[in-house]
């Protein structure tokens, strides 16, 4: 990867063309997504708070391991990541730039990557192992 200083005048002018049009709008278009499922699925995560308020935890295991529950919350939290990641990205691709920016996008990607596992991968375990 080329690093190469963007001018005002480069922006300005409508016949340059600097960075990836297809990872752009692939990132345009994945935030938007998961930004929808997001908020589909708020409702359905109100739902689950509401229903294990000041319930013990035979009760949070016994909801969350249906898998009608469980499964679909799994989703949720490989959504979130990756909504995650993509946000983080627009706050580092404004403030870093270099090999800065490739280390801090590489550990934003290990973090996020490391959420979903961790979260998806623990409420998988409820629904399938109790």
């Amino acid at each position: 990867m080329r690093d190469t200083v963007i001018t005002k005048d480069m922006i300005a002018n409508p016949t340059s063309h600097y960075g990836n049009a297809k990872a752009s709008t692939r990132h345009f278009i994945t935030q938007r997504v998961t930004g929808a499922i997001n908020i589909v699925f708020l409702g359905f995560l109100l739902f689950i708070v509401v229903r294990l308020a000041g319930q013990d935890r035979a009760d949070i295991v016994g909801v969350l391991g249906a898998w009608w529950v469980g499964v679909p919350f799994a989703v949720l939290i490989g959504v979130v990541a990756v909504h995650m990641r993509n946000g983080m990205r627009d706050t580092l691709e404004d403030y870093m730039h270099g090999s800065v920016y490739r280390l801090a996008m590489l550990l934003n990607t290990l973090f996020c990557l490391l959420i979903a596992l961790a979260g998806a991968g623990a409420v998988l375990k409820i629904v399938f192992w109790g």
